[in-house]
């Protein structure tokens, strides 16, 4: 059919599989619906045919793709390239041992030349001993076509980690310390890295996306729905950390807020209160004011130059947005309309009158720049191998910052989310605008680019969530349920390339969230470039087998192994089936509470069956009882077994947390993303608290392998 014909040349699928042994066709308004989102006129048959008629032609004639991608290791290309006497087809001369041509270049007429500018300055007229980076690539064919493109030079795989290593997890909101205003912020992560490295031998921390939220009445307290990917929330600021809040003139105002924040942090810690972002930072902001009053010394002064050099546009977009923001809300869709482009005359004139507030919001992103660097360092100092470990969400608000400010690079009219499986028969609507794939490849993947350069500048390692989403991802119409979506692809080797490129220039990992329905062959191209996979124990079973849990030796050690997740319920939850026991009262259950309980029991059941077997649970089956907390150490025994790089350890789970993070599924029938760690009983706990916990120190000795059993 025509429309599948178009649909397949623009990486739009007209069907997915939910299951090895199922397909189930898209729908064709969801087709159509796709391809108007990436400018491509599928509305009537003639339509279809004008369009199919102008891709196949584009396609047959150009010379180049946007984006050529070459791995370290492939034969070098020459600048002149001459067929061989005996073959039309094009040659190259070897500058690299092994590893064949990208398909691109090999395609190219005989007699091509080509020009190279590299990302360093240089021009070359051969690809051979290429640095790495993304250069310019120009081909003139000798029939007179010329073709640019963007020339993807990227190691071909990432390093393992250093070692086997070990950490902890952590939602950064819920570590609150005698110090921190009402939720965690960055200096509790300095303090709790230089402990964990220290005092623990820990060799990383892992924490949630710190990406800016979008301010709102209330703010969603989602860390994995931002304003912007590319800057951190100031409100995670340690305000005493800033050195001009020492020398704010209005002493009295001071002692005030610090007195308000006396008050909140108590509301958390000792009267039940939920951590309140919004009030954090209400009391912040008026504090940061204050701040901005203080005149910057000579060094302070320049630092902060180079950092506004350094960044330019995107944090001037960005400060404009949140400037802007202040005056007409926070989605940018219901603003004037010449407010709507970020590079309209209006705009520009907005800025000029907001320039107070744009300096404003770009100090806040260096003054919170600057203590994440001082978290890593932190880390370092404390003989962390690995360090933090950041967090990049699958995407951005709507109405936010980088939706405003990159909206050429976004899909109109779309929302990225899952199609029905299952998990969830109704599939899912995540809200967030998805990328164009064919504006990124254009562009040489650049606010791709930007985007891990900023994140890679303080982590020792980052985790993507849906890793998935470099493949495809699934497109739903705006106003239409999931069920009536598609997937989109995008050029995986392109976004792998750029991410080992950028990763390997920090001398970071990646680790790639790749739970659940995973199209196949995408964990072989990952596990193939070095990027680390996850692997939960609930979800490691033998799935085309008996469907037991899977025995330690057939994990996978490319991965970061843990007993749970954000979204999962913390390891005492499942094993005493808290759990489903929250989710019946939260109507959440889709069968009788009877079948519910008994699946739960069952699973934990086998698990702890196992564990006992494996002698990392003494007394199991032999009439002795096991404590709860026992049993949460033979898990973490039993992690210890696998052959896993990292292993992770869900913070919470060290004191007997009882409640999750999150309850996907829900919005205000549970306090998501607003909980502090608390023990079993439901009380928080601070971090000098946690630090000094006998109940931590003894899973940590476990997992140290300091404790009796321990393996």
């Amino acid at each position: 059919m025509p429309l599948s014909r178009l649909a397949a040349l623009h990486g739009v699928a007209t069907s997915y599989s939910p299951s090895p042994d199922r397909t189930v066709p898209a729908s064709e308004a969801a087709v159509i619906a796709t391809l108007g989102a990436l400018g491509v006129d599928a509305r009537t048959p003639e339509a279809v045919e004008r369009s199919l008629a102008a891709r196949e032609t584009e396609l047959r004639e150009r010379l180049l793709p946007p984006t050529v991608v070459c791995w370290s290791g492939a034969a070098a290309v020459s600048g002149d390239r001459e067929p061989a006497a005996d073959d039309p087809a094009p040659t190259a001369r070897a500058g690299r041992p092994s590893g064949p041509l990208p398909a691109a270049l090999t395609a190219l007429p005989a007699g091509t030349r080509l020009r190279i500018r590299t990302e360093q300055g240089e021009t070359r007229s051969s690809a051979e001993q290429l640095p790495y980076g993304v250069h310019e690539l120009t081909a003139t064919a000798p029939d007179g076509r010329t073709a640019r493109a963007h020339l993807v030079v990227a190691p071909s795989r990432l390093p393992a980690p250093p070692g086997r290593t070990y950490g902890l997890l952590v939602q950064l909101y819920s570590l609150l310390s005698r110090r921190s205003w009402g939720m965690g912020d960055l200096g509790d992560l300095a303090e709790l890295t230089a402990w964990a490295g220290r005092a623990l031998g820990a060799g990383f921390v892992q924490v949630n996306p710190l990406h800016v939220a979008v301010p709102g009445e209330p703010t969603d307290p989602s860390p994995y729905r931002p304003s912007s990917r590319r800057f951190p929330d100031p409100v995670h600021l340690r305000v005493e950390d800033i050195p001009e809040f020492a020398y704010a003139e209005d002493r009295d105002r001071v002692r005030t807020l610090l007195e308000r924040a006396d008050r909140l942090r108590e509301s958390v810690l000792h009267k039940g209160a939920l951590i309140d972002r919004d009030a954090v930072w209400e009391l912040k902001r008026e504090a940061l004011e204050l701040v901005r009053d203080v005149p910057l010394g000579p060094g302070r002064r320049a630092a902060y130059c180079d950092f506004l050099a350094e960044e330019g546009e995107a944090l001037e977009d960005h400060a404009t947005w949140c400037a802007l923001a202040e005056r007409y809300g926070s989605d940018w869709h219901s603003w004037p309309a010449g407010l709507r482009d970020p590079r309209s005359p209006e705009t520009a004139r907005a800025r000029g009158e907001l320039m107070d507030r744009v300096d404003f919001h770009s100090r806040l992103v260096w003054l919170t720049d600057s203590q994440l660097a001082t978290a890593q360092r932190s880390a370092r100092d404390a003989g962390m191998p690995v360090g933090l470990v950041h967090d990049l969400a699958v995407g951005v608000h709507p109405g936010g910052a980088d939706a405003w400010a990159q909206q050429e690079y976004f899909a109109a009219g779309m929302s990225v989310g899952a199609p029905p499986d299952a998990f969830n028969a109704r599939g899912q609507d995540w809200g967030l605008p998805p990328w164009r794939p064919d504006r990124l490849a254009d562009s040489g993947y650049a606010p791709y680019r930007r985007l891990l350069r900023a994140l890679f500048r303080y982590a020792g390692a980052l985790r993507i969530d849906h890793v998935m989403g470099l493949f495809r991802l699934w497109w739903v119409p705006q106003g239409e349920a999931p069920t009536e979506g598609t997937y989109v692809r995008y050029d995986a080797e392109a976004m792998l390339a750029i991410l080992v490129l950028e990763a390997s220039r920090a001398g970071a990992l990646v680790i790639g969230e790749d739970l659940g329905t995973v199209e196949p062959g995408v964990r072989d191209t990952l596990h193939e470039r070095g990027v680390l996979g996850t692997s939960v124990l609930w979800f490691e079973r033998d799935w085309e087998g008996d469907g037991q849990p899977l025995p330690p030796e057939r994990w996978r050690a490319d991965c970061l192994a843990t007993a749970t997740t954000h979204d999962l319920p913390p390891t005492a939850a499942r094993l005493t089936g808290d759990h489903v026991e929250l989710r019946d009262r939260l109507g959440l259950l889709t069968r009788s509470l009877e079948e519910e309980r008994a699946e739960a029991s069952a699973d934990a059941g086998e698990w702890l069956t196992l564990l006992a077997r494996l002698g990392l649970l003494d007394g199991l089956g032999g009439g002795a009882a096991v404590s709860e907390e026992a049993e949460i150490q033979a898990v973490h025994r039993f992690l210890l077994r696998t052959p896993a790089r990292m292993i992770g350890i869900w913070l919470p789970d060290t004191v007997g947390d009882r409640r999750p993070q999150n309850v996907p599924g829900t919005w205000n029938q549970y306090p998501n993303w607003r909980l502090p760690i608390a023990d079993a009983e439901g009380h928080p706990v601070t971090l000098e608290e946690l630090a000094a916990s006998p109940r931590l120190h003894a899973l940590l000795d476990v997992v140290r392998g300091r404790a009796p059993g321990a393996a």
